[in-house]
């Protein structure tokens, strides 16, 4: 029983991500072709709010609080890497 859980959760898992990179690989062509310039600078912002999170995720860690946007950014920064992580092991053809 245990391992019929585990494969339909992994199947559930690989459905979703392939879903997910599907999707987001739409909405780029869908906003390239409706507004380049804003397609762009979307994806530069979150290229950049992502790399602040991984900064502040694998940076020395100081005496003090951690800022809300740090924060998110940094647990943003996690997700987004098993997301791909995930997405790159499946085989979405």
């Amino acid at each position: 029983m245990y391992v019929l859980e585990e494969l339909a959760g992994e199947v559930v898992l690989t459905v979703v991500a392939c879903l997910a990179v599907a999707g987001l690989g739409l909405a780029f062509v869908r906003g390239w072709e409706s507004s380049p310039l804003i397609t762009g600078g979307v994806g530069g912002a979150l290229l950049v709010f992502l790399g602040y999170g991984g900064w502040e995720l694998l940076r020395p860690a100081r005496p003090g609080r951690r800022g809300r946007l740090a924060g998110v950014a940094a647990a943003t920064f996690a997700g987004a890497a098993l997301f791909v992580a995930y997405a790159w092991s499946c085989t979405c053809s």
